[in-house]
């Protein structure tokens, strides 16, 4: 089971200043939309050949989508690689909804 985190959970790990590393596995168009400060994009169907790019060091990984399904998968292929990441449960539309109501929702 690929573990998940909570959005509020991600807020307060982000409001303490700890180092995380959030990977958008949405398509360009989506991450041009809206996106999670300071994350990087690698579209889910490109993320096992550039799994590479993620370089987390002590920091946790969190995925996250649009709803928080195609970031499981990137969670998966990341873990398999050896890479500790978790998904971020609901994605960015559940982030919107209970952490930022700036962040547009689609």
């Amino acid at each position: 089971m690929i573990p998940q985190i909570q959005p509020t959970d991600l807020k307060r790990i982000l409001d303490a200043g700890q180092p995380v590393v959030l990977l958008d596995v949405r398509q360009p168009d989506e991450h041009a939309f809206c996106a999670l400060p300071g994350s990087v994009l690698i579209p889910l169907g490109e993320l096992a050949a550039r799994v590479e790019e993620v370089q987390p060091g002590d920091a946790p990984v969190v995925v996250y989508c649009h709803h928080g399904v195609r970031s499981l998968s990137g969670a998966a292929i990341l873990r398999g690689a050896g890479i500790e990441a978790m998904s971020l449960a609901g994605g960015i539309d559940r982030w919107t909804l209970t952490v930022d109501p700036s962040v547009p929702r689609y």
